[in-house]
């Protein structure tokens, strides 16, 4: 990380986590850097050092405020270790529910203020079920290029057979177009060309078993690594 970081992207802090009375005015300030930082790849990797020496505190005091922000759900925390269980990566996710950036959900709150995981929860299959119905009465809300991914992967039905669809089958189907939908607007869009029906199916399965925390971030990153490791194989 060098010093380019900290001046070429907005940091976001969303209303969920400005007035949340448990965390602490850096706490806040540190969710926002790893917003800021996380633009380059969906995921920030600064190390604790990087925060440390912006903030002028201790890297025990940076992993404090770390722990507290993923303990109460904002960011997930990944290790990746080697075949010796030797740490060689640490990326960190924004977890809590997805804040409006350039509208690029189709249903948005205004002015959410502290809420539980119930709410939060709420929250998110509000915006699941909104986007859900805008597609399936093709509604303008939704992109051309957004449907015409949809139509290639087979993921548009008609509400004929929406309605003889089991219904685990069809919250598979909402959920999977929704974490499509976010991969959209962001800078893994280009993934979506590549992406397979069968693909994402399995890939969903396995998610929804492995997944510790926040589902809809773990399936993404799942899909990312997946097709990342696709277009590596082909260089």
């Amino acid at each position: 990380m060098n010093e380019d970081n900290k001046i070429n992207y907005y940091a976001i802090i969303p209303a969920t986590v400005r007035y949340n009375q448990k965390l602490k005015a850096a706490e806040k300030l540190l969710y926002g850097e790893i917003t800021a930082l996380s633009n380059v790849k969906g995921y920030c990797y600064a190390q604790n050092r990087y925060f440390a020496q912006l903030y002028g505190v201790s890297i025990e005091t940076v992993s404090r405020w770390l722990s507290h922000l993923q303990e109460l759900g904002y960011i997930e925390i990944e290790i990746i270790r080697n075949d010796k269980k030797e740490v060689i990566e640490r990326n960190i996710y924004i977890a809590d529910t997805p804040y409006c950036q350039k509208n690029q959900y189709p249903y948005c709150s205004n002015g959410q203020y502290p809420i539980d995981e119930n709410v939060k929860e709420n929250n998110i299959n509000k915006i699941i079920e909104d986007l859900f119905y805008y597609i399936i009465n093709n509604s303008d809300r939704i992109s051309k290029e957004f449907y015409s991914i949809l139509n290639r992967l087979e993921f548009i039905y008609t509400k004929e057979i929406l309605s003889i669809m089991q219904d685990d089958k069809v919250q598979m189907l909402k959920e999977i177009i929704y974490t499509l939908y976010s991969l959209y607007n962001s800078q893994f869009k280009t993934l979506l060309l590549k992406v397979d029906r069968q693909e994402l199916i399995n890939l969903y399965l396995i998610s929804k078993e492995h997944c510790i925390g926040n589902f809809f971030n773990y399936y993404k990153r799942v899909i990312i690594k997946e097709y990342s490791k696709s277009n590596a194989r082909r260089l």
